[in-house]
């Protein structure tokens, strides 16, 4: 399996719909909405979000790798949804993480906490 590597980017808490609205600037920027009111865009190293309110702040507590869509499924109790883009969140190997499925391919991003690295990494061995 490939290297778990640091994921950068930009992470902001808004009102879900400036989230909505919000203009993400940055070299191949992938946004991950973890929730209505919070999202990760990375490769993002500036954002504009319409909410006086908005917590912007550089995200570097993530670890990541790209699987093929078959190497990450005997590690996930859950069904890897076939319509695509998607963005899921559950345990992976028993480890919290997240899986985001682009639009094209049968590739997967899996990312976790840095602090799951190491754990990860091992069970899917």
């Amino acid at each position: 399996m490939p290297e778990l590597e640091r994921l950068h980017g930009l992470r902001v808490v808004a009102d879900p719909a400036a989230l909505d609205a919000a203009r993400w600037h940055g070299a191949d920027v992938t946004i991950l909405r973890f929730a209505p009111d919070d999202a990760l865009g990375l490769g993002a190293d500036a954002v504009e979000v319409d909410d006086e309110h908005a917590i912007v702040e550089a995200e570097a507590g993530y670890v990541g790798v790209w699987l093929s869509v078959a190497d990450l499924e005997p590690h996930v109790e859950w069904p890897v949804p076939a319509d695509r883009p998607a963005f899921a969140q559950g345990a992976v190997a028993g480890v919290p993480a997240k899986v985001w499925l682009p639009a094209a391919g049968v590739r997967a991003l899996l990312v976790t906490a840095a602090a799951y690295a190491a754990e990860l990494a091992e069970r899917l061995r």
